[in-house]
Order: structure tokens, then sequence, then C-alpha cells
């Protein structure tokens, strides 16, 4: 089943057209605002900071997962999502001091990211926001606003905004821990990502357009540092192709969520490179021995695999490029199920929450 992921008057769907997009825009994000992530790199390695918080909602708030995994394997401090309502509506007492905030958000209007990050900047926290939208209430707020330079999104789904994101977030690590390997790494992404675009358009990945059409529902797996991209996966398959989709890490399957399993039950898995790719792949055979239909979404020297991801200079960033391929297949999926990826059911591109 090859889909053309196009609108209903036959044009390419915007949020293909974005997604294409994302080597281009994060080559120009390079070039630019490297002396303030290198200012903000020397203020984090001095200050005496005891543990980050990250303030951000949907996509953001899984890109903001990525980040936490940086921070807390390379930098060894602790990070926690923050329950933005434990400030806008409980009002709760949050020590701030000697606390890195970050927030992450395309558009920077929502109220319950930018209220957080006043609180914390007036407590005395280091405050960043990574924001596509540099004249936001939320650039406003915070004392480092580092711009995504993603250009403006026009699909309800994010995708090079996601994708931007990711890189900001990597880079901010970079030039806090001043690794010359990480650096490098990210410099090669454009490449990368240009690379990245054929995988979920050509090739095995057809196999998931085979399997998911027809579909009812699936469960989306990762582990570790992949697990931010299943948490992405999920929601763009509700989003675009109105597939109920679930998220789970790969240690959490046999908690529970394995009575779920039988004959046929679509799993998608991505084992990027790294500690938990074992696993992941041993979890894919155990599924597939249990009904599952797998898809062991995994570089090409795993054999078991069913589709090919692509890999970044170092396995740090391959979430980075997995993103890329994924998003090439998911908007050819909502075209196979006869959606509009561009026109969501009940959703719009800003939402603002309290």
């Amino acid at each position: 089943m090859n889909a053309t992921p196009a609108t209903a008057d036959g044009h390419q769907s915007l949020m293909l057209q974005e997604a294409l997009s994302s080597g281009d825009c994060i080559a120009h994000a390079l070039t630019q605002d490297a002396d303030r992530y290198a200012a903000l790199g020397e203020q984090l390695r001095g200050a005496q900071l005891h543990s980050a918080v990250t303030v951000a909602r949907g996509s953001s708030d899984h890109a903001s997962g990525y980040l936490a995994y940086l921070i807390m394997s390379r930098m060894g401090r602790l990070v926690t999502s923050l329950p933005m309502s434990l400030i806008t509506l409980y009002k709760s007492p949050i020590i701030a001091r000697d606390t890195l905030a970050i927030a992450i958000s395309q558009s920077g209007q929502s109220p319950d990211v930018v209220e957080p990050m006043r609180y914390f900047r007036a407590g005395g926290a280091v405050t960043v926001a990574l924001v596509n939208d540099a004249a936001s209430p939320l650039a406003d707020a915070a004392e480092w606003t580092m711009p995504l330079h993603a250009g403006k999104e026009h699909s309800v789904a994010a995708t090079k905004s996601f994708i931007a994101s990711l890189v900001a977030g990597a880079r901010l690590v970079a030039d806090w821990q001043n690794d010359p390997e990480l650096k490098d790494g990210i410099a090669a992404l454009p490449d990368a990502l240009r690379a990245a675009r054929s995988f979920g358009q050509d090739g095995d990945w057809s196999a998931a357009i085979d399997v998911l059409a027809p579909a009812r529902n699936i469960m989306v797996v990762g582990r570790g540092i992949s697990f931010p991209l299943a948490l992405e996966a999920a929601l763009k398959f509700k989003e675009t192709s109105a597939l109920q989709a679930e998220a789970f890490s790969g240690a959490e399957i046999k908690h529970g969520p394995m009575a779920l399993i039988e004959d046929g039950y679509p799993l998608l898995i991505f084992a990027t490179r790294g500690p938990t790719q074992a696993s992941l792949v041993a979890l894919a055979d155990d599924m597939r021995a249990r009904g599952a239909r797998v898809l062991l979404a995994a570089p090409a020297d795993i054999a078991s695999r069913d589709l090919t991801l692509p890999t970044a200079a170092i396995p740090d960033l391959d979430p980075i490029v997995a993103a890329q391929a994924f998003y090439t297949m998911a908007a050819r999926l909502s075209a196979a199920r006869g959606m509009n990826a561009d026109q969501p059911r009940h959703l719009s591109k800003v939402t603002k929450t309290n």
C-alpha cells in the first residue's frame, strides 16, 4: 500500500512539507545563537544547581522528556516534569532557588507555561525558554530565551518545531557539558535529517502502512532515551490518524499492559541504539511469540527489524533522526486512513490552558 500523503484536493499535506523541511530548518538554526548557548553553558557550569524542572505540554513535553534524559545521564541532575497546576491553580510554595527551569513551546502563548516560568524566575531559578516565537509572553518571562528558528509552522501537528526543540535541548546540554563529541554530532544533524527523510517514505516502512491503515489501536514502545519518541508517535497517531495509541516503556509492558496483547495486536517498538536496545529487541521477539503484530523499528544492523531506523553521529542523537523518519510515515498513514493530517478533528494550532 503506497498512499500519497496528500490533502483532499490532491496537494501534499502541510504536515509532510514541514516535516521534510526539518533538515534545512536545523541547518539554519545551528548558524544562530552560538554565543548565547556558550554563555548559558558557562553560567550553568558555574551555578550550584541541585535539580532541573521542565515546563511544557503536548509535543513540547515529549521534547522535554528527551532533554531530561540528556541532563540526567550526562549532567547528573534529577529532572522533574512540572505539573503546572501546582503553580497556576494550587499555588503551591515550590522552592525555586538553585533550580534550572526550562520551558519548551512552539507558540509561547499558553498561560500555564508562562506563569510557572515567571514564578521560578522570581524565586531565583535559572530560567530558559526554548521557544519558536521569540516575541511571545514565554520569551519575555524567562531570563534566557533560545529561539528554535523553525519558522512559522502551519500544520496543526507539530513536526519541524518538535525536531527543533530536540536539537535546542541537545545544544543546551552540549554547551553545559562542553562536550566536543556531542557538539560535533549536533553539527552533523542537518545532513542526517535530510538522509532520514527517505526512510519513512520508502522501503520497509511501507509495512507500517499496511499494518496500521486498517488498525483500531496500537501500543507504541520505547525505553530510556527512545521513550519520549514513543510518546510523540502515540500522540501523532491520535492527532493525524484518529488511531487510539498508547505509549509505554518497554520495562512496563509486563506490569499490566501485556494483558491487552492478542493475535494481531499491533506494536511499534523504537529500539534506538544505546543501553536499552537489547531489551527492546528481546521484547519484540517475546511479543511476536504471543501473537502480536510487531513493527520493530531499529537500525540496519538489527537483523530482526521490521522498519529500518536512521542513525545520527552518536546514539544520544538517534531519536532526532528517528522522529524525522516517523513523521514522513505518519503523514502517509493519515492519507491511507482517509484523514487530512492538516485538519485534525477538534484541534487548533495554539492551545491555551490555565
